[in-house]
């Protein structure tokens, strides 16, 4: 009678301590992407404080270090390709400059000046109603430019994001790479770079709005793990407690 007691504990005993080691391994891998976000976004603002160096080299393109190189001032001369000027639908709910809204992100291939490439520039921001170059075309600059900005790495696409419309100029994702190969592009950097808030003729495109904010609720995932695994301890120690009591 005793021996088969003793075994009516060992399943419960046994799931509820594995699925507590789950609930509290959950927690705590939270809680070390909460130390690795927060590292992440200390980086960052100590990366946008430094001054502009020159892009990476050619050279340096394939295998590039996005860790290393992300976030980092960066600049590039050459000449804008307009006849290749890609839109990613965006929403800009918070603009640091007066347009906003619905609108799209204006990148457009810089031919470098040195004859080594290109670099897909992301501009800025246009309303939907300025989405055709005829409607800001004092911003379409020509000549030589130098570019200041930030170097990003490709945007991912997922299931859900839609194949680009490059007759309509119209793309889902910041991803040179897709742009380069809808356009038939030769010898363009695997990056973008988003051009710092040096105004436009007639303010379009609008630079300077990267969005640098890192999504962090990992220290609420965590605690919701943690308690997870304390109402275990307690809902097992209940029925513990009625089966003991039961005799």
């Amino acid at each position: 009678m005793i021996a088969e007691r003793r075994r009516g504990w060992i399943i419960p005993a046994v799931l509820t301590a594995l699925a507590l080691a789950v609930l509290l391994g959950l927690g705590t891998w939270q809680l070390e992407r909460l130390q690795w976000k927060n590292a992440l976004a200390a980086r960052i603002e100590q990366r946008l404080r430094l001054d502009p160096t020159p892009m990476p080299p050619p050279a340096a393109w394939v295998g590039i270090d996005f860790d290393a190189w992300e976030y980092r001032p960066v600049t590039a001369t050459g000449r804008f390709d307009h006849a290749h000027e890609a839109r990613v639908y965006t929403l800009l709910p918070e603009p640091k400059g007066p347009f906003g809204g619905a609108g799209y992100m204006v990148l457009t291939p810089l031919i470098l000046s040195d004859g080594a490439g290109q670099v897909i520039v992301n501009r800025g921001f246009v309303p939907q109603d300025k989405a055709d170059p005829a409607q800001r075309r004092a911003g379409q600059t020509e000549g030589e430019v130098t570019v200041r900005g930030l170097l990003r790495r490709p945007e991912a696409d997922n299931s859900f994001t839609p194949a680009p419309e490059p007759a309509k100029k119209l793309f889902f994702s910041r991803d040179a790479a897709v742009i380069a190969d809808a356009y038939g592009l030769e010898g363009v950097a695997p990056f973008t770079i988003d051009a710092d808030s040096a105004p436009n003729p007639e303010g379009l495109p609008q630079g300077g709005e990267t969005r640098v904010a890192f999504p962090n609720r990992h220290l609420e995932y965590a605690l919701t793990w943690y308690g997870l695994g304390l109402t275990l301890i307690g809902v097992f120690a209940a029925w513990a407690l009625a089966r003991r009591t039961r005799g």
